[in-house]
């Protein structure tokens, strides 16, 4: 397998191995062989994981320096959100000398 190899290629053929070993088909002599071609796939595999979460980066970055999306505002570094005060009322009937309301 090439460098040009897929992702899932690689991840086949280290499972392949993986059998073998598992099953005591791998005598030996093919041990070494095997080991070292492991670690090769790994290797592969580890850079396709790290360009494809840098290509994925990418994108987000370039969504995120985008400022024309429709109610994407943000605000200033400077300025902070105001969030609402929540307040929580004891409705009249729980509070210990008054009668139930319909409405407070």
């Amino acid at each position: 397998m090439t460098s040009d190899a897929t992702y899932r290629q690689a991840i086949a053929e280290l499972e392949t191995i993986l059998r073998a070993l598992e099953t005591d088909t791998v005598d030996v002599d093919e041990l070494t062989a095997k080991v070292q071609r492991s670690s090769e796939l790994i290797r592969l595999c580890k850079q396709k994981l790290r360009a494809a979460e840098a290509a994925i980066d990418r994108v987000f970055d370039e969504l995120d320096e985008e400022t024309d999306w429709p109610g994407d505002e943000q605000p200033e570094e400077d300025e902070e959100e105001e969030t609402p005060a929540v307040t929580r009322q004891v409705p009249a009937s729980s509070r210990p000398g008054h009668s139930p309301r319909l409405f407070e």
